[in-house]
């Protein structure tokens, strides 16, 4: 028999010889470990708890719903306390907002044909094996009913041999599906597809990047502003946490005149903000620059919005372009953007609402924005993948 000592920062639980790690095991529960690997709970954690999915043990999609839903918040809260204090720094947390089950609006889904049909659900982790998965408690009710569509699309895009994916997004005019497939698209197939997106209620159907029919625009509603994302295109997981992000931001500039979004996507941030001010978005792929701006001048009431297309790695906006701005929101991907932080740094902008996806990164960040003069007033977490190790950040920096 052992004891679980504690959780890594992924949810595996580490064994008292200071060697092993396990899955779905919580600190203080005693454990026996089978020859074959087989865990078994000797005695429970208080903070264990029936997990709310009949799938959790065979689906790989989920890692932590053998956990009271305080534990995984305290859990989550403690990883971003511990990468930053890991910088040399403290701040002030704010209560963790988590998104609700079955409010996940896009998924990437697994499909192959079968003897007896076809077989639609997420890969079991760590194999290629496609696990059915009919009563997910992450996706929303939208992406059930996309379900059926899907396997009916497994027969034109799957052979016996070959497996397909299906990025789905949830959108009020029907399902966004792009397809990953090695099937080769001919003239009959392409016709095929057109009709059946026209049968199936499909927004916009994509098959290896090519959009092979629009019945209607997806669009996202960001803020009360409305903007067409391209094809799989970066989302916010979930309606509930992008609205979390959104109204943070916005608290954080609020009074500012004119504020530079950097990493500014399909327009989360941009649009929104644009009610109260001047923006300049910054996007390095030109298909999403090209929907934000497309937003903005079918919006209403809103101020103006200019766009550049930049790679923020290779080419960050220097001090001195920074100079016209009285604040600036940067969302980058799990790298972080430490040459524009650097950049930021020694610019005069005196505020900065950052949006991070990855807690080691953002402390690395912000460790240079408070080296340069800067206050890390306070940090929230957004827990936007239930059930996940995953964690989102957003945060407020201003210096006098």
């Amino acid at each position: 028999m052992a004891m679980i000592e504690g959780l890594t920062h992924l949810g595996m639980g580490k064994l008292d010889d200071g060697r092993t790690l396990l899955p779905r095991v919580l600190p203080g529960e005693e454990v026996n470990v089978d020859q074959d690997g087989t865990v078994r709970i000797v005695t429970p954690s208080v903070d264990r708890v029936s997990p709310p999915c009949r799938h959790f043990k065979t689906c790989g999609g989920c890692a932590m719903q053998h956990a009271s839903d305080d534990f995984v918040a305290d859990w989550k809260q403690e990883i971003v306390r511990k990468a930053i204090a890991a910088q040399g720094l403290n701040t002030v947390f704010r209560d963790i907002a988590t998104s609700p089950a079955q409010s996940r609006r896009r998924a990437k889904f697994a499909g192959q044909r079968t003897k007896k049909g076809v077989m639609l659900g997420f890969y079991a982790k760590g194999t290629d094996t496609i696990i059915a998965v009919p009563d997910c408690q992450l996706i929303t009710p939208g992406l059930h009913d996309a379900r059926a569509a899907l396997e009916a699309l497994i027969m034109f895009a799957a052979s016996r041999k070959s497996h397909v994916s299906f990025t789905v997004t949830e959108t009020s005019v029907g399902p966004d599906i792009s397809v990953e497939t090695e099937k080769e698209l001919t003239s009959q197939l392409r016709m095929d597809l057109a009709v059946f997106a026209q049968k199936h209620g499909v927004s916009r159907l994509v098959w290896q990047d090519e959009v092979i029919v629009t019945m209607n625009p997806p669009a996202q509603d960001f803020g009360g502003v409305s903007a067409v994302p391209p094809a799989g295109a970066f989302l916010q997981a979930t309606k509930h946490g992008e609205a979390v992000l959104r109204d943070a931001v916005i608290e954080i500039t609020q009074g500012a005149k004119s504020i530079v979004d950097l990493f500014a996507g399909s327009g989360t941030f941009a649009l929104p903000l644009s009610k109260t001010a001047e923006i300049h978005a910054v996007e390095g792929e030109a298909d999403m620059i090209a929907a934000l701006d497309r937003g903005w001048r079918e919006g209403k009431n809103l101020k103006r919005v200019t766009s550049e297309t930049r790679d923020l790695f290779r080419r960050p906006l220097e001090p001195d372009e920074l100079r016209k701005f009285d604040a600036a929101v940067i969302d980058p991907p799990r790298a972080g953007a430490d040459a524009q932080i650097a950049t930021l740094a020694a610019s005069d902008v005196k505020v900065i609402a950052m949006v991070s996806c990855n807690p080691v990164t953002f402390a690395r960040d912000a460790k240079m924005l408070v080296a340069h003069g800067f206050t890390l007033n306070w940090v929230q977490v957004v827990d936007q993948f239930r059930w996940s190790p995953h964690v989102e950040v957003v945060a407020s920096f201003t210096r006098k």
